[in-house]
């Protein structure tokens, strides 16, 4: 693996084809496919890769059965079709994942209409998911998920759906980009443009870990930065009218043992009725997400006090002996979901995806985690066009995808009780791009996802490892904690 330093010095001596701007799960899939089909790629993310939307979803790679009731019958065939290949291609990364879902007395979807979606639901997977879906009878869903609560429970149906860990899902496709002969870096702002040439953009970048200013030479800018796709169109002069429209999916994690779920559960919300999840995570059970409407800064978006009382309502209805308070919640954050401007709510917006060709940037914005590999294709496919090339086919069609090639033996573990080691944050800097604190704890693992200090604790226990490796003294040692402290602030402090 190239170091950090040959990396941004390729970036300022290289031409390239492409500039991929944005190293979430769109762009990070953007510059495999393009590296694939013999394209000189570069991709630079403000942060680190996964660090906004991709590392905070509700890591599913999924067919998108709540996209039935609104009508999107081609988005569900297609990820329902990536779910397939995604369980084929990268099995360490994604995994088959049951799902129970209880039918009550009074809930908006009788036990026949749900039985008859999945049923569609299968059709639209063509038959191949994991297993088709079985209605089950009351006492055949409390046999699964025992503690779910038995009053007015009238059945239920089990079906598949795919887990994923959505950050390093986004790492695996960095690293391959890499093997592909792309240059990749994180860390790397994008802060401006020359447009004084009509075959060539000049990308102006900042090495935000350093303050050093850079130049990228590109052909084609590609703005893959999700929620910040608008920003970034500012650099163009095109804004125009806004082309993303921002919706908070909040999440809280509670210890697995209190919420007692066995595998994946979907829910209805009590209050509202939409479509909910208790998802297994580790030692924790995830509950989420909300949906709603946001004009939240992308960089500042948090869980707030009224996200988790509306999570908190729908476990404890449907997990009564759990009994859960504020205090229970293990970890709380959120993520902005960047779909295309729609009427209605933020439950009946399109989850497709539009690609916009301007000058000598093109933008993506919508889509969804499961779909990453299609947004790349159609992506890559207009940047040919703009090349003067005709689309080819992406050599990663049938490419295997791998979390780690070489597993790191097991050491010492990071926070007692936890499955990470610290041979795996050793592992982390030489092998996989992490720069900070944060890339180690939050997304290369997710110590911080799964801690009540959100990692702190862990990132003074790694200090003095790490250290040696970046050359870190004691004086940056404690400005790289200020920073891990800043960042998990940012990310999961409680908004009132």
């Amino acid at each position: 693996m190239p170091t950090r330093a040959q990396q941004l010095q390729q970036l300022a001596s290289s031409t390239f084809d492409v500039l991929v701007i944005g190293g979430g799960i769109t762009g990070a899939g953007i510059a495999r496919d393009a590296a694939s089909r013999g394209l000189a790629v570069a991709l630079i993310d403000k942060d680190d890769f996964a660090s906004g939307t991709s590392s905070r979803s509700s890591r599913l790679i999924h067919g998108g059965v709540r996209y039935l009731e609104h009508g999107y019958f081609h988005l569900v065939f297609e990820a329902s079709a990536e779910r397939r290949r995604l369980l084929a291609l990268a099995p360490q990364l994604v995994r088959p994942l049951p799902f129970v879902w209880p039918v009550y007395r009074g809930q908006r979807l009788a036990l026949w209409k749900l039985s008859a979606g999945l049923t569609l639901y299968d059709l639209l997977a063509m038959f191949r998911n994991v297993e088709r879906h079985r209605r089950l009878r009351p006492a055949q869903v409390l046999d699964k998920e025992p503690r779910l609560n038995p009053r007015q429970l009238l059945g239920g149906v089990r079906y598949f759906d795919a887990a994923t860990n959505d950050a390093r899902l986004t790492l695996a496709n960095v690293l391959d980009a890499t093997r592909l002969g792309a240059v990749a870096a994180n860390h790397v702002a994008f802060v401006g443009i020359d447009q004084s040439r009509t075959d060539l953009r000049i990308a102006r970048v900042e090495d935000t870990l350093s303050g050093q200013r850079l130049e990228v030479r590109a052909r084609v800018l590609v703005n893959a930065t999700g929620p910040w796709s608008d920003t970034v169109r500012q650099f163009e002069d095109t804004v125009g009218r806004p082309r993303t429209k921002g919706s908070k999916g909040a999440h809280i994690a509670i210890s697995r043992d209190r919420v007692g779920n066995h595998d994946a559960v979907t829910l209805l919300h009590p209050k509202d009725g939409r479509v909910m999840f208790a998802l297994p995570a580790g030692p924790n059970a995830i509950i989420g997400t909300t949906d709603t409407f946001t004009d939240a800064s992308p960089d500042n978006v948090r869980a707030n006090e009224r996200d988790i009382a509306y999570l908190l309502d729908a476990a404890n209805a449907f997990f009564p002996d759990a009994l859960l308070h504020r205090e229970d919640v293990v970890a709380a954050w959120a993520g902005i979901r960047p779909l295309l401007p729609s009427e209605g709510t933020s439950v009946q917006a399109s989850r497709e995806h539009a690609i916009e060709r301007s000058n000598g940037m093109v933008t993506i914005t919508g889509g969804k985690l499961t779909t990453y590999r299609v947004m790349a294709t159609d992506v890559v496919n207009v940047v040919q066009l703009a090349l003067g090339m005709r689309p080819s086919r992406a050599g990663i069609r049938h490419r295997p995808l791998v979390d780690r090639e070489e597993p790191p033996p097991p050491d010492a573990e990071v926070v007692p009780g936890l499955p990470y080691q610290r041979s795996e944050i050793r592992y982390a800097v030489e092998r996989e791009m992490a720069c900070t604190l944060g890339d180690m704890l939050i997304r290369r693992t997710r110590v911080a996802f799964e801690t009540r200090d959100n990692g702190r604790s862990a990132a003074r226990g790694i200090i003095g490892d790490v250290s040696s490796l970046l050359g870190w003294d004691a004086v940056r040692q404690a400005k790289e904690l200020e920073r891990y402290d800043a960042e998990a602030a940012r990310i999961f402090t409680i908004d009132p």
